[in-house]
């Protein structure tokens, strides 16, 4: 099996209590112009609006919303940190994005204090949160990949198909990119297995397929070449195909990132 780097999507997943070292302070947003007339529970209501597709300025006003309301039928769910990941992903400065994916955990973390861990989406955007505040610290991602497998594990069982399978999408990519026994958790066998699974349940999702690419590709074994090319074919894809809002533009660094090793290593047999 190939060596494989803990890449940021490693600290992408990242888990785990009590949150040190994490950005306390918030984006200060206010005050914004132009937002609709809005209410929490009418957020809640039309939250699958709110998503990729939005632009900035409407997630903002949303999430200045949801900043002000002690509701507790909104502060039990997701919705307030998968905001805050959305925020996040687009952000290129490090500093606002550590604080947005920070502010993500907070909200998260307030769903599971008021009763909200029988939601599969609190603790699957809490980890998505936590990675991206922490991406820059691997040694606290390996301080905590057991946390990480737990919570990633509950994610799953509870919401086995929210984002396009991101459980077993991000729970295959921790077992693929995370060191192997006795220093970490990394097991290419389960990677493979719930990758595989992902690609199957949820064809539509190109990350699905870059990620089942990669972990056929750490196999190590020739013949799964030919699979490792279809599957990476058909993300780029799924990619170039789909409206993917403001996710296409980093998603396309990652199968960028791809063909190049790939690439590298077949002239290297050359």
């Amino acid at each position: 099996m190939r060596k494989t780097r803990l890449l940021p999507i490693v600290s992408m997943l990242l888990l785990m209590v009590g949150c040190a070292g994490l950005q306390r302070e918030h984006i200060q947003t206010e005050p914004l112009s132009g937002c609709p007339s809005q209410n929490a529970a009418a957020l809640l209501a039309e939250q699958d609006q709110l998503g990729p597709l939005s632009d900035t300025h409407t997630l903002l006003c949303a999430l200045n919303v949801l900043r002000g309301t002690q509701d507790p039928a909104v502060r039990r769910t997701a919705l307030g940190s998968r905001l805050c990941l959305h925020l996040a992903e687009r952000e290129t400065n490090q500093e606002k994005r550590e604080k947005f994916a920070s502010e993500g955990v907070n909200f998260a973390e307030s769903a599971l204090a008021q009763g909200g861990g029988h939601d599969g989406a609190v603790h699957y955007y809490l980890a998505a949160n936590l990675g991206l505040a922490v991406r820059e610290h691997i040694t606290l991602a390996m301080e905590n990949l057991g946390r990480l497998e737990s919570e990633m594990k509950q994610a799953l069982a509870l919401s086995p198909d929210i984002d396009d399978g991101g459980p077993l999408r991000l729970l295959g990519a921790l077992y693929l990119k995370a060191p192997p026994w006795p220093g970490g958790i990394g097991d290419l066998d389960k990677a493979l297995e719930l990758l595989e699974k992902a690609v199957k349940e949820h064809p539509g999702h190109p990350i699905n397929h870059l990620f089942y690419a990669q972990a056929l590709w750490e196999e190590d074994d020739e013949a799964n070449l030919s699979r490792v090319k279809a599957e990476l074919a058909l993300g780029e894809k799924l990619l170039a195909e789909g409206n993917w809002g403001y996710n296409k533009e980093p998603w396309q660094k990652e199968f960028a990132m791809f063909v190049q090793e790939l690439g590298e290593a077949e002239l290297s047999r050359r």
